[in-house]
């Protein structure tokens, strides 16, 4: 029986070995949110922000900050994703956007971490983008909501 552990014989952090490992279909989606100032969502929400599509630019950033979560994110799996799908909501009531994110794939490892790294960077490009007009903004609740697949099965937050 293998045993999967990020520790060698020596105690020494490495990669999982995940070659015995079964390929199956996995899916995780993972969320998160900016808290904003009432202008700053307005600039984005009317599309008058001076350093252009806010959403824009997160959704892409988020797209390739999860292909690249294996570089980030030490002892990852560097993974083939089939589908990234970034989504940005503005929540004018409550002055905030919210970030979804979910990665798919046939393989031997989960993709969680690929699914929260991208509404993390998601999220940091929007901070970036708007931190001229609002220096206060919080980036908060980034959590896994679901993942399928694999020999652990759903879980559903």
């Amino acid at each position: 029986m293998t045993h999967f552990t990020h520790l060698n014989d020596k105690g020494e952090a490495q990669m999982v070995d995940v070659t015995e490992k079964a390929q199956t279909f996995r899916v995780a989606t993972a969320s998160g949110h900016v808290k904003m100032s009432a202008e700053a969502i307005a600039l984005i929400v009317n599309g008058e922000h001076k350093k252009g599509d806010v959403l824009a630019a997160a959704r892409i950033a988020g797209i390739q900050a999860a292909k690249k979560t294996s570089e980030l994110i030490p002892l990852c799996h560097p993974l083939l994703l089939t589908s990234i799908k970034v989504r940005l909501e503005p929540d004018i009531e409550n002055n905030q956007i919210n970030i979804s994110a979910t990665c798919k794939l046939t393989g031997q490892t989960g993709v969680e971490m690929e699914a929260l790294t991208a509404v993390t960077v998601a999220g940091l490009t929007i901070y970036d983008m708007c931190k001229a007009v609002d220096k206060s903004m919080v980036i908060s609740t980034i959590q896994l909501e679901e993942k399928t697949g694999g020999k652990s099965g759903t879980w559903t937050r």
